[in-house]
């Protein structure tokens, strides 16, 4: 009898993207093949995201040309999986009728079970959170790479007034620190060179009283030539163990990713942040004197409920002040079940979209002055194959997270690390020529 194929398409963070080889990782084991496309298989399931309403408008839109398949293929399940899960169950298979399958981020033990019910002719629905479920004894479905996601703890307690990931994630728990390096371990035997350590506040992190410093520090053991990165940060809990042990692993990369979400107390304090601009500015300042060449990236909502023109100029004043690496900034949207969604609303969309671009404008701005810095320097890159746009060059990252594109060269591959010479760059790119290639280079070694 042939397997039955599944086929997942991934929306949001980099946490979906775990939890979907997670996913691939149960099926496979219970007897389920991995389908090349949507027209093959005979599952299809939808990891979403429901952090802003754009990501839910868009499965919305998709479920719309899944329908059309299903139209002539009766006998294919979908699923939506993740955070749209438990936030619209009914909505999505009672009320609109869009799906066989609706399964929430703690339940994926049970697929197995509920796509039975499911072919049985019932629906299959998981939406309960757990205070426990980390899934440290499943081991993902990857393919071979170079880069891998590892969620090393779930859920978040921070109750956010504007985020819906407690709602939708539960309660933090935090994997084994042993079944985080044993991962790590399987992966620098398959050959991958950069593993991004994920969590909705990695800074929380505790097993047995290990805390994410002495996990760092574990993975960063396992293979000195396997790059090592991580996200999300919360400010409040950013520790100083933490900033020595990036200071003192070399192949711990030097990128912080540290959302400030504004520039303003008195917006953090409605939005639950728990710290204020002046410990946030003396954290960077700490990291920079801890870590030579630190790079920082951030998270910005602009339009929070009563959100002044003088709040927004104080955000754009700790742009300047910080000068991120890059930045991911985002008009603010209310979501249904937070505390904000009972705010009320009051900035007008045209002013959102107005301050956006402004904060869009002087991040391009404060990037491009940055990345023009180091024209003439040489920059250590992890090559991870060719450029999008042409195959006589190739692109790769510098430890700091910067994409760099230099020419192809019939020496250089996929997981090579090669030094490259700027010669010029955008806002977003770094362009260069190679001037060693150092393939066997340990990171350890720098």
């Amino acid at each position: 009898m042939n397997k039955k194929q599944v086929y997942i398409e991934t929306y949001g963070c980099q946490m979906n993207v775990a939890d979907s080889e997670l996913v691939l990782g149960i099926l496979n084991k219970n007897g389920y093949g991995l389908a090349e496309d949507v027209h093959s298989a005979d599952v299809v399931f939808l990891n979403t995201c429901s952090v802003r309403d754009n990501a839910e408008q868009r499965i919305y839109g998709r479920l719309g040309n899944l329908k059309t398949i299903k139209d002539k293929k009766p006998e294919m399940v979908v699923g939506i999986l993740g955070c749209m899960a438990e936030r619209l169950k009914t909505n999505l298979i009672e009320e609109k009728k869009l799906v066989d399958m609706v399964v929430g981020p703690d339940e994926y033990r049970r697929l197995p079970e509920l796509l039975d019910v499911v072919y049985s002719g019932g629906k299959g629905i998981g939406v309960k959170l757990s205070r426990t479920e980390t899934y440290d004894d499943i081991m993902p479905y990857r393919e071979d790479g170079l880069q891998a996601w590892i969620s090393v703890m779930r859920g978040c307690d921070k109750f956010c007034t504007y985020c819906v990931v407690p709602f939708t994630r539960g309660r933090e728990r935090s994997r084994s620190l042993e079944s985080v390096v044993k991962e790590v371990e399987h992966l620098s035997v398959k050959g991958f060179k950069e593993v991004s350590l994920l969590g909705q506040n990695v800074n929380s992190y505790n097993d047995k009283g290990s805390d994410f410093a002495d996990l760092l520090a574990a993975v960063a053991a396992v293979d000195r030539s396997m790059r090592v990165r991580f996200t999300t940060s919360h400010p409040q809990d950013l520790s100083d163990k933490l900033l020595y042990t990036i200071a003192e692993n070399d192949n711990l990369c030097n990128y912080i990713h540290l959302p400030v979400q504004s520039g303003s107390n008195r917006i953090l304090e409605l939005m639950n942040r728990t710290y204020t601009v002046e410990h946030y500015l003396d954290l960077i300042d700490k990291a920079r004197r801890i870590i030579p060449g630190v790079s920082f990236s951030t998270d910005i909502i602009t339009g929070f409920p009563t959100e002044t023109l003088e709040d927004h100029l104080m955000t754009v004043d700790v742009m300047e002040k910080v000068r991120y690496d890059g930045a991911y900034m985002f008009k603010y949207s209310p979501r249904e079940g937070t505390k904000a969604f009972r705010m009320e609303d009051d900035v007008d969309d045209k002013e959102k979209t107005k301050r956006l671009q402004q904060i869009i404008d002087l991040q391009q701005r404060i990037s491009l002055e940055l990345n023009n810095a180091l024209i003439g320097s040489t920059e250590r890159i992890l090559v991870e194959g060719f450029s999008r746009k042409s195959d006589k060059f190739m692109a790769g990252r510098t430890d700091t997270n910067k994409v760099a594109i230099f020419p192809a060269h019939e020496d250089i591959s996929e997981g090579d690390y090669v030094d490259v010479k700027i010669d010029r760059v955008t806002s977003a790119t770094l362009f260069g020529e190679v001037v060693n290639i150092a393939e066997k280079y340990r990171a350890s070694a720098v």
